[in-house]
């Protein structure tokens, strides 16, 4: 009878701990190009530079909307104002009443221009780099961050603007504080700066999204000293394979990380990485 209550016992508190580490989980989801979604451990999901319609997105191979597909968008966090950035952003906030996290200029323009709905953004969620917000109760803390880009908005491929082009506030990147959960920055679209350095010794992050393509940013190996710069623990490379000018793979990338003696993750559009606290779990075979 003893051992079968303890037995019991065993089991019980094995259950609860299974429960407990799923209850910790962080997940991580690339859409292709710079479009990531971070779900929460209480299920809070935030949106980066949502583009989900973008050509590598395996809803969209397969003749989908991403967009009505979304489950849930709590946030969308829009580092700065070129369209491939900026994609879906107003359709997704009307579906989901996901509120805005971006540059005040973007946030304003987004809503005289593009019809963002105003009472889905305010003081406590427009920023500049520099600033930090906390959203969903303290759960989630976003740092701004600088990038060195331009943020105008408009589409160079559209054959016809009104008006053409409009200041889309500065560019910035983004560090996300999840509680009890990963730090993970988001570069943007950026050139290397030196003052990454204060990004690593300020916020040390779990994971680093860096964009590696090339002629609008950083090229593999200055992606790789972003890496290091900005200490991060294992990197993704994004902003890669979209556009004729941008066909990087992340070879040269995983190669640079390597030579820094520094972690690295593989993903692909539509697959995550799931961290349990602040641990990177095993990539699935």
């Amino acid at each position: 009878m003893k051992r079968l209550i303890v037995l019991l016992v065993l089991i019980v508190c094995g259950q609860t701990q299974l429960t407990d580490a799923a209850g910790r989980n962080t997940t991580v989801t690339w859409h292709g190009h710079a479009a990531f979604e971070i779900i929460t451990p209480n299920g809070t999901t935030l949106l980066i530079d949502p583009w989900l319609n973008n050509p590598l997105n395996p809803l969209v191979k397969d003749k989908q909307d991403p967009v009505e597909r979304l489950a849930r968008a709590d946030y969308i966090l829009v580092t700065h104002g070129h369209f491939d950035h900026v994609g879906d952003t107003v359709a997704i906030a009307k579906r989901t009443g996901a509120r805005l996290v971006a540059n005040f200029e973007l946030g304003t323009n987004l809503a005289k221009l593009q019809g963002f709905p105003k009472d889905q953004m305010g003081f406590d969620t427009l920023m500049n780099p520099g600033g930090e917000i906390s959203l969903a109760n303290g759960e989630v803390i976003v740092a701004m961050t600088p990038a060195v880009h331009s943020s105008g908005m408009g589409n160079p491929m559209a054959n016809e603007q009104s008006p053409e082009l409009v200041y889309g506030g500065n560019p910035g990147g983004f560090v996300i504080k999840v509680k009890g959960g990963p730090t993970i920055y988001h570069s943007g679209d950026t050139a290397y700066f030196k003052d990454m350095e204060v990004i690593g010794e300020q916020y040390e992050p779990d994971l680093a999204l860096l964009n590696i393509g090339g002629h609008f940013g950083m090229e593999p190996r200055m992606a790789a000293r972003a890496a290091a710069s900005v200490r991060a623990k294992v990197s993704v490379g994004h902003h890669y394979g979209t556009f004729p000018v941008l066909t990087q793979d992340t070879t040269q990338f995983s190669d640079a990380l390597k030579k820094r003696k520094l972690g690295f993750r593989q993903m692909t559009p539509g697959s995550s990485i799931v961290f349990n606290g602040t641990k990177l779990k095993p990539a699935q075979p």
